[in-house]
């Protein structure tokens, strides 16, 4: 009686099919879907723009150009001058903050836009907004490369610190699938959603690193800037390429209010945390969305 009872009460398991194991191991059977369509979404971009490639760096230049207008009146408030490096380091990250931008206007709407397959055939589905945010990384290579090129005139020079950049950028692509991944599914179901996220990439980027440097917020407001979601990623990228500095080790900078902790070691254990907890999060809640897939698309 008792053991039927606790049998009872005991949670069911989870459907095999919905096991982060089993959707992994589904994805990676299918790899060779999910690079098909990572190349239909460059071929679909890119097929007939003017500027082909070009576009990949025409997001970054004009987060550049508008970080660059805003340091200017900053500067001349303050009566401290704009050198190369304020240049390379909006450069450093605006890539990012555009990878995430662009990949997740595309991948919120890969499921309505691929509304016709879901129906017919049976593939796992979470290969459409991962592969709409891997096509985004096409655009986010060519940045780097011409980052590489013009850092020689920045007076940016290399070091391996700049190798540990691949952490956060590695991390960064986790996050966005992960985003992507939930948001693709909620825009399926409510309509609008597309429209929401538009306007929070808008005004998102005042939110992050790429304007405003840590220490110009003072201590609180640094403290408060590094805990939203986006900002260790872009913040160790800068540091790390653009400032030589290992992420394994605190940083402070002088402010007018005080000495301020722009980067820890325990901020990059929080970037892996959310990163990880997004990215296995947004495959269980997909998964356990996408039965409904074909009666709403």
């Amino acid at each position: 009686m008792h053991s039927s009872t606790a049998a009872n009460l005991a949670p069911e398991p989870l459907p095999p099919r919905h096991s982060i194991r089993f959707i992994i191991s589904e994805l990676w059977d299918s790899r060779d879907l999910v690079g098909q369509f990572v190349i239909r979404d460059i071929a679909i971009r890119y097929a007939q723009a003017v500027m082909g490639f070009a576009w990949a760096l025409l997001m970054p230049m004009l987060i550049v150009g508008a970080g660059l207008i805003f340091r200017v009146v900053v500067s001349t408030l303050s009566g401290t001058p704009v050198g190369s490096a304020s240049v390379a380091s909006l450069a450093v990250k605006a890539l990012p903050w555009a990878f995430f931008s662009g990949a997740l206007s595309m991948a919120t709407q890969s499921i309505i836009a691929h509304a016709n397959l879901i129906g017919k055939i049976y593939f796992p589905r979470e290969s459409l907004p991962i592969a709409a945010v891997l096509a985004q990384c096409s655009d986010l290579a060519v940045g780097l490369v011409v980052l590489l090129l013009i850092f020689p005139f920045l007076g940016v020079s290399f070091s391996f610190t700049a190798l540990t950049a691949v952490i956060p950028l590695l991390l960064l692509v986790m996050f966005t699938i992960g985003a992507a991944l939930i948001l693709s599914c909620a825009n399926l179901f409510y309509r609008d959603i597309k429209y929401i996220v538009q306007v929070v990439l808008s005004f998102g980027v005042f939110g992050t690193p790429v304007f405003f440097e840590p220490q110009m917020l003072g201590p609180k407001g640094a403290a408060i800037m590094m805990a939203l979601p986006l900002s260790p990623f872009i913040q160790a990228m800068d540091l790390a390429i653009v400032h030589q500095h290992n992420l394994f080790e605190p940083l402070l900078r002088e402010s007018a209010k005080g000495a301020v902790l722009v980067w820890s070691p325990w901020i990059l254990g929080y970037a892996t945390f959310t990163a990880f907890l997004l990215f296995f999060g947004g495959l269980r809640i997909f998964r356990s969305a996408s039965s409904r897939f074909a009666e709403m698309a």
